[in-house]
């Protein structure tokens, strides 16, 4: 249940996303529709196939695609100053995208009994992927490469579930690791948190 959740808010959250930076960028229905589902699925299809586990089509999504298709075409038919708010505040979108989908992939590796590597790698690709393929091709430069903290909050995610801090068949412990890794991203953003060294940018 606490799985398919997580898989439900990740892409919903994801798909509007895309779908919202598309029409701010002003881009056509088609444009909108592959951004958004790109967004949903990419991050997925990148672990799977890095990972020599089988892929999902976005075709066999099933329940999922639908969503993220209703979720687009909400997105596509709102009003254009809802979608210039939403394009404003998409660090919330991402946020819970990014918070789902890396518990997402890393209950993935844990599922299909990887490595504690593989754990950390499907969480980490898995959360930032669609992020990084929405942003390359709203040719924008990726959050994942700006000096403030992103990635780092889907690796704690498959740190918490690879070394068993977060009990993974308790669907408290996922959400509250959810909310946990959300709010970290947030603080992340609005208290301009990184990873860069002050002094290189002195020289």
């Amino acid at each position: 249940m606490a799985w398919d959740v997580l898989n439900f808010i990740a892409v919903a959250s994801f798909a509007f996303s895309g779908a919202v930076v598309a029409i701010s960028e002003r881009y056509d229905i088609f444009g909108v529709f592959i951004l958004g589902i790109a967004t949903a699925f990419a991050g997925g299809i990148m672990r799977n196939v890095i990972l020599q586990e089988d892929v999902t089509q976005v075709w066999e999504q099933g329940v999922f695609l639908y969503v993220a298709i209703a979720i687009i075409v909400i997105a596509y038919i709102m009003p254009k100053s809802w979608v210039l708010f939403w394009n404003k505040w998409n660090v919330y979108l991402d946020a819970f995208g990014l918070s789902a989908f890396a518990i997402q992939g890393a209950l993935f590796a844990i599922v299909h009994e990887l490595s504690f590597g593989a754990i950390l790698f499907s969480a980490v690709i898995t959360g930032v992927g669609g992020g990084m393929v929405r942003d390359l091709l709203a040719q924008k430069r990726p959050m994942v490469l700006h000096a403030e903290i992103y990635a780092v909050w889907a690796l704690l995610a498959g740190v918490a579930l690879g070394i068993g801090v977060i009990d993974y068949t308790s669907s408290w412990q996922l959400y509250t690791l959810f909310l946990t890794i959300m709010v970290f991203r947030l603080l992340s953003y609005h208290l301009n948190w990184h990873l860069r060294f002050r002094d290189i940018y002195r020289i």
